[in-house]
């Protein structure tokens, strides 16, 4: 089998993501000649809370909004999945439902591998077990590193350290500016941050005020990484 059919840019993505890009070629080999290139628009399910697990996905562009229904039955939006990273092999290990819902958000290419030969993949490389094991603890390290932000640093900082983030993973650099591709409103800032969209909403035009960033609707443009990280660690 062949490595499935992707851009450049969407290559490149899976090739450089830090976890796929730390496997042996052989397993990099293995893992694409089962996966399928899946495209889909905004707002496309992939799984919902309590659903049965049949596939893993790798994403190779745009981004898988992972949420919760709170108990006043909002939908919340709990992470954002970046290219180049691989997620949903919780379900299939444990053999569990889903915990959470995803959906993709703006345009997305997934690479798709299914249960099956998810299943043939373990079975046949040691290393990939080893390889999600250490996925899995970098996951439990940010888990907990988002845990000590909430309890012990302010809004400011977490809001800068979030930009700082989207930055990394969905910035376009345009001269001395840079500005974060990822759609997302004040309200999906809030929900990120566990903050109200009033208050994210009055901390971002503190960081205008302080030449930080600029604000756009749906976009924000950072205008100094050195100043949003100054507030980061505050």
């Amino acid at each position: 089998m062949h490595p499935p059919a992707l851009t450049l840019d969407e290559q490149h993505h899976i090739d450089a993501g830090p976890w796929f890009s730390k496997l042996s070629p052989a397993l990099r080999e293995a893992i694409l000649s089962r996966s399928q290139a899946r495209r889909h628009s905004d707002g496309a399910q992939l799984s919902i809370r309590g659903a049965l697990p049949d596939e893993w996905w790798g994403v190779a562009k745009g981004a898988v909004r992972v949420s919760s229904v709170s108990l006043s039955g909002k939908q919340v939006a709990l992470t954002y999945v970046e290219p180049g990273t691989w997620f949903g092999d919780i379900s299939l290990f444990d053999g569990l439902p889903r915990t959470h819902d995803a959906s993709t958000h703006g345009d997305t290419t997934l690479l798709v591998v299914r249960k099956a030969d998810f299943r043939e993949l373990l079975s046949q490389h040691v290393e990939l077990y080893d390889a999600l094991l250490r996925l899995q603890c970098r996951r439990l390290r940010l888990m907990f590193d988002l845990f000590e932000d909430l309890n012990t640093r302010p809004l400011a900082a977490r809001l800068a350290k979030q930009i700082l983030l989207l930055a990394r993973s969905y910035g376009i650099a345009q001269g001395e500016e840079i500005r974060i591709g990822l759609q997302l409103a004040q309200e999906d800032l809030a929900q990120l941050l566990g903050a109200s969209r009033q208050r994210v909403n009055q901390e971002l035009k503190g960081f205008e005020r302080d030449g930080a960033v600029r604000v756009e609707p749906t976009r924000l443009v950072v205008l100094s990484r050195e100043k949003l990280l100054a507030i980061a660690e505050r």
